[in-house]
């Protein structure tokens, strides 16, 4: 017999990584309301999930790379 597979279940293709906020805080070292004054000013992306705030995981790194091309 062969083996049974699902249609249900789907590979998640190239999705980036939503991080929560104390996730973030705790990536950049920043205080809860300094990662909320970066999304409030639109320097760092987010989308909220409900009531669920959530930062991709790509919008941390552009952040970074933004900063260090000011620090130069």
């Amino acid at each position: 017999m062969s083996p049974r597979t699902s249609n249900t279940e789907s590979p998640i293709i190239n999705t980036p990584a939503l991080l929560t906020v104390p996730q973030v805080m705790a990536r950049l070292n920043l205080s809860r309301s300094k990662v909320y004054d970066l999304i409030r000013t639109n320097r760092l992306a987010s989308m909220k999930v409900d009531a669920c705030r959530r930062i991709p995981d790509d919008a941390v790194h552009a952040f970074i790379r933004r900063g260090m091309g000011e620090a130069a």
